[in-house]
């Protein structure tokens, strides 16, 4: 586990990073029996990959999914966190309905390495930040197609982007890691979450329209005729997207991806397609840097609705 010290007594190792010393507890623990991956191994995965995940994560309220005994084990997605944690450990109360939760928040790689060493197999992100919960600096459209027909996918992802160009918003392509896609567009965070799905939804609708045979936008499983989901569900309050370069809780150990819209003409793409087996092909991938392009400030949905009413 890199700058790791294993204390065989206690069957516990140390990790450093930057000014803390992060506790291992079982790092020998299987995780995913059917690959043979550790406790260890994930802690090192996200160790490696800290410098470009944890700005993914910054600021953001986080939901946990947790799997202490590894696949096959108890599973549960964590909101609520301890106050029991390091003090270090980023705690940030917001609202809920009838009350408050308290989320972890990672602002930094100890951060990380302990939620891994609490068996957060995979963290699930907030779309706006702690600071300003109501108005999300995110957009995310969920591509999920029947099946494992991934080129309905790549095909969907294609047609959403020239919607997208059409009305002037950038968006970034990402691997689940499970069957489908995301594409994230960058807000600058002014407009609130009735307002920021609204406004997806008619964009899934337009789309739907000028592909009703392949594409829809029905809730209901049955009412989709084997048709690709354009689901824009996560763009609410409390609602959750998985976080780029997260490990899911699958058997394989498949990693939730960016990727560059080069890439997605490559017939070998596949939502799993990068994965803890090969931690050297998910860093070839991180150090491509296909995300580079994204803004720091994302746009205005102003001119984009005015576009998207201009075309019907």
């Amino acid at each position: 586990m890199g700058d790791t010290e294993g204390e065989a007594t206690t069957g516990t190792a140390s990790v450093r990073a930057g000014r803390h010393t992060v506790r291992i507890h079982r790092p020998d623990k299987v995780l995913f029996p059917e690959d043979g991956l550790t406790k260890a191994d994930l802690v090192d995965y996200y160790r490696r990959v800290a410098a470009a995940m944890v700005p993914q994560l910054r600021g953001r309220p986080l939901m946990l999914e947790r799997l202490p005994e590894g696949l096959g084990g108890p599973h549960f997605m964590q909101k609520e966190t301890p106050d029991h944690n390091p003090d270090w450990i980023r705690r940030e109360e917001v609202a809920k309905e009838g009350g408050t939760v308290t989320h972890a928040v990672c602002d930094d790689k100890a951060t990380l390495l302990f939620l891994a060493d609490q068996a957060s197999l995979t963290l699930h992100r907030w779309l706006s930040r702690a600071g300003r919960p109501d108005t999300p600096d995110r957009l995310v459209f969920d591509l999920d197609p029947p099946g494992d027909d991934f080129e309905a996918v790549r095909e969907a992802a294609r047609r959403l982007r020239e919607l997208l160009d059409e009305l002037e918003l950038p968006a970034w392509p990402m691997t689940t890691g499970s069957k489908g896609m995301h594409v994230t567009v960058p807000l600058d965070g002014r407009s609130d979450f009735a307002a920021v799905r609204d406004f997806a939804q008619q964009v899934a609708a337009a789309l739907a329209e000028r592909h009703p045979d392949r594409l829809t936008t029905a809730v209901r499983k049955e009412a989709r005729g084997g048709r690709l989901y354009l689901d824009v569900q996560r763009n609410a309050y409390a609602q959750t997207a998985v976080a780029p370069w997260s490990v899911r809780a699958k058997p394989g150990a498949p990693v939730a991806t960016p990727i560059s819209w080069r890439q997605l003409e490559d017939p070998e793409l596949t939502a799993r397609r990068w994965s803890l087996r090969d931690v050297a092909g998910v860093l070839e991938q991180l150090r491509s840097r296909p995300w580079a392009g994204v803004p720091g400030r994302g746009r205005s949905l102003r001119a984009a609705r005015r576009r998207l009413a201009a075309r019907g």
